[in-house]
């Protein structure tokens, strides 16, 4: 029997108009986009389905629109299906979709939380200060050692380790700048300065996690329903280890890669991708490679993708 992995996009997979036919097609969605406006005191809706780019883009606006849409779509799947996962996991600000998929966080908790942990974020470091950037095709091990050797320069850290071959630094500008350029000549395929309003997932960004802490305290967890991988080990989150996770996550590398490769070694065949972009499904198509396992990969992101998962699902019962 397939072991199923539910897994939840983060950042950078938004777009104007995600959302919308889901709202217009399923009734149980729209209580969830409903409930957004409603605990928000914004129209989240409008800002997904019409735009502008810009304020779909801020942080604090991309961060429950992602989140929203990712839990809209599973609480269609649980009506349409009688499908049972068995753990989940999400890249950076989708882990707060797999907590609440989990149940562990209600759906109301977590989409205040991540408008103010993006507000954190954006406001921690100021524009202009703090950069990214994507080096593809260079071995962890000669990165690693590179981040090294310009440490002196300023702050420069591995941000994301995506897939074999896709790792994201983060840092100051200069810094993040002369690294890219050293990697390139250590071997790495592309280094490409990323168009991004802060150097997420360093640890310029541990003001944002001070703050994220004092929200966590006021807020109530449950138990996990099922196990969720955390990126900030890799493994599997414990209970009392959630919150502390959670503020860590902010300014830790995103261990996007371990966490596929705990699954897939734990038997994990079948994983869907649930919310915008089909981000996700390329990462696990390489690390499934690299592992030499056959895994099955979904994206459910739309009315379209739904319902050919929901129709691949029902065949192969």
């Amino acid at each position: 029997m397939s072991k199923i992995a539910f897994v939840f996009p983060g950042q950078g997979s938004q777009y104007i108009g995600m959302g919308k036919d889901i709202y217009e097609n399923y009734e149980i969605s729209k209580k969830i986009f409903d409930k957004a406006d409603e605990v928000l005191h914004m129209n989240l809706k409008s800002v997904m389905f019409e735009g502008p780019n810009e304020e779909l883009t801020k942080t604090e606006n991309t961060q429950p629109a992602i989140l929203t849409l990712s839990t809209a779509l599973l609480e269609v799947l649980k009506d349409r299906l009688d499908v049972k996962f068995d753990a989940c996991a999400g890249l950076s600000l989708g882990e707060y979709s797999a907590l609440v998929a989990a149940d562990a966080l209600s759906f109301e908790e977590a989409v205040k939380l991540v408008k103010k942990r993006g507000k954190y974020m954006q406001e921690a470091v100021p524009q202009g200060v703090g950069t990214m950037a994507a080096i593809l095709g260079l071995d962890r091990d000669i990165l690693m050692s590179v981040l090294d050797e310009v440490s002196s320069e300023g702050v420069v850290e591995a941000a994301n380790f995506n897939s074999p071959g896709q790792i994201v630094i983060s840092g100051e500008i200069k810094a993040v700048e002369k690294a890219a350029s050293l990697c390139k000549e250590r071997g790495a395929k592309k280094a490409v300065i990323l168009n991004v309003s802060a150097p997420f997932h360093s640890s310029m960004l541990n003001k944002a996690g001070e703050n994220l802490k004092k929200e966590l305290e006021n807020i109530q967890l449950n138990s996990l329903k099922v196990p969720v991988v955390t990126n900030v080990t890799g493994d599997y989150v414990k209970y009392d280890e959630i919150k502390d996770t959670l503020v860590k996550q902010v300014s830790s590398s995103v261990l996007w890669e371990d966490s596929i490769e705990r699954l897939i070694e734990d038997g994990f065949d079948t994983f869907v991708e649930i919310g915008p972009g089909k981000t996700l499904k390329g990462f696990i198509n390489k690390i499934s490679k690299k592992l030499k396992v056959k895994v099955n990969i979904y994206n459910v992101e739309n009315k379209d993708t739904l319902e050919k998962f929901v129709q691949d699902i029902k065949e192969a019962k």
